[in-house]
């Protein structure tokens, strides 16, 4: 149990995650290789991509329980059977996937870069978030990811030239685009591509 976590909510924690991990049985096969977006907002390009790639499985997750449901609004209208999203955050969905799945990709496409200082531990990326992640890339996985906040993209590209199971690719391009609303705002956005380590290495 985590420090500060009491009983109670731990217990709720363990029965969200459970909950969780019975949907994903059913929708990701066992060993299956899929593409995951962490905080996939209201859809627009995880749908887009899954529609240009009907043979690959997509995830999608958010904390936001009404974008989740306009990005599902979306995948339904465009009957993507290979897209998926679910309300969740970025530590329940990694406990709760089912054994064998592994990501084929990982997008963090302008997360909240939570820019005042005493809120930098909500921040998504941290050497324990690439860890986990780590341990659940298939061959050859990349992460992708995109902020307009400078900041936080110095922070990242720190994070991951620091650890261990991360290279990054310099100059590396998205493999798909798709200006979202975020995008449309930023005037101007950075970018960060980085390959699971022991790929590099064996390849």
């Amino acid at each position: 149990m985590s420090p500060g976590v009491s009983a109670a909510h731990a217990g709720l924690i363990a029965e969200r995650r459970d909950r969780l991990r019975r949907q994903l049985l059913q929708l990701i096969p066992p060993r299956s290789a899929f593409v995951w977006e962490v905080g996939s907002g209201h859809g627009h390009f995880l749908s887009a991509y899954a529609a240009a790639h009907p043979e690959r499985l997509f995830v999608g997750i958010d904390i936001a329980s009404d974008r989740v449901a306009r990005a599902k609004r979306k995948c339904d209208r465009a009957r993507l059977g290979n897209l998926h999203f679910f309300l969740a955050d970025d530590a329940d969905f990694l406990s709760a996937i089912p054994d064998g799945a592994h990501f084929a990709e990982v997008f963090m496409l302008f997360p909240d870069p939570w820019p005042k200082r005493r809120h930098h531990k909500n921040r998504v990326m941290k050497p324990e978030f690439l860890t986990t992640v780590a341990a659940r890339a298939g061959q050859g996985a990349n992460l992708y990811f995109r902020t307009d906040d400078e900041p936080y993209y110095r922070e990242a590209a720190d994070i991951v030239r620091a650890h261990p199971d991360w290279t990054e690719s310099e100059g590396a391009p998205l493999p798909f685009e798709e200006r979202t609303v975020f995008q449309e705002r930023a005037q101007r956005h950075f970018t960060l591509v980085a390959k699971r380590a022991w790929d590099k290495k064996s390849a």
